[in-house]
């Protein structure tokens, strides 16, 4: 008998969460399918792992026995893929940068000039929980966001680089009342609904970081709403519901609206570059020394005087994760 580390991954997710369906958002896969590969588990290895009420969900003693050794294949198996990754320096690096136009661009191209040797290929996801999970499957290689945002269960998988504290901003109608001010202050979107990624599977770390940034200011986080895809799509739903939208400096353009830092105080949004523990490829080493370059020439990681940071962030950001 052989046992899939798929299977165990579903069921570590699931011991460590209680819950199936943070679990699923956690792997980024829909509840159905974690349910069947816990069911398919329990058949390959007879016994039942969990107790299921409406209310909870809590191990059985075969299932607490079964966690450690889990948790060990899990272990071997990163190991093994991270000794596989060092014999193939040839192969394709596929970095996800967020979206065009960010800063991390930027840096993708300065480590190519470093690497010339190396392939190194952009990928769009959105969102560094969505980001994680493919790197963890093997499907991207690095990332950027806000490591402290991740479940900790991912965060022990990952390693990651402090990059920068980017400005937050705010993206308003052209037409808004506040659309005018070259600035606008924290506090004057008091009373406001701001749109902050809320339902998104793949950004809770972006309307995490929104809630604390507006706790205590009489700023709502837009309830969920399907993700606007494109600048016609964009356009379409804030003329619709007027919503502003929370967002960072490096924002692209989009059409009638405009794009405004907040002050008083600056947010900050913490960003690092994330890879998967125990890697060795020539285009990571590229892009952590694309970022120090960078992040060094252009004061990313000098923190202003006025910055908002969470405490976790400002902990991780300084290397004490």
């Amino acid at each position: 008998m052989s046992v899939d580390p798929r299977l165990l991954c579903a069921f570590v997710a699931v011991a460590e969460e209680l819950h199936f369906t943070r679990a699923a958002v956690r792997l980024y896969v829909a509840q159905q399918a974690l349910s069947r590969d816990i069911r398919r588990l329990e058949r390959e290895l007879g016994t039942e792992l969990f107790l299921r009420t409406t209310r909870q969900v809590t191990l059985t003693a075969d299932g607490t026995r079964l966690l450690p050794y889990a948790r060990r294949v899990l272990a071997a198996q990163d190991a093994l893929l991270a000794a596989f990754g060092r014999g193939e320096a040839g192969r394709p690096l596929f970095v996800d940068v967020n979206s065009p136009g960010l800063f991390s661009t930027r840096i993708l191209a300065r480590a190519r000039e470093l690497a010339p040797d190396s392939e190194l290929m952009a990928r769009f996801e959105s969102g560094l929980t969505g980001a994680a999970a493919e790197i963890l499957a093997g499907r991207i290689d690095a990332s950027f966001g806000r490591f402290a945002g991740l479940d900790p269960a991912l965060r022990s998988r990952l390693e990651q680089q402090p990059v920068r504290y980017e400005p937050m901003a705010v993206i308003l109608p052209e037409d808004h009342r506040l659309a005018g001010l070259d600035e606008v202050p924290l506090d004057a979107l008091a009373g406001e609904t701001v749109y902050a990624g809320a339902g998104n599977p793949r950004t809770p770390e972006w309307t995490d970081l929104a809630r604390l940034l507006f706790e205590g200011r009489g700023i709502e986080v837009a309830p969920p709403a399907p993700l606007a895809l494109g600048p016609e799509e964009f356009e379409r739903i804030m003329a619709k519901t007027r919503c502003p939208v929370l967002a960072v400096v490096d924002f692209p353009a989009m059409p009638h609206a405009v794009l405004r830092p907040l002050v008083d105080p600056v947010p900050l949004s913490p960003v690092s570059l994330v890879w998967r523990k125990g890697v060795t490829h020539p285009g990571i080493d590229a892009l952590r020394c694309a970022a120090t370059e960078l992040a060094t020439e252009e004061g990313w990681l000098l923190r202003p005087a006025e910055g908002w940071i969470p405490a976790r962030d400002a902990l991780i950001m300084m290397n004490r994760s």
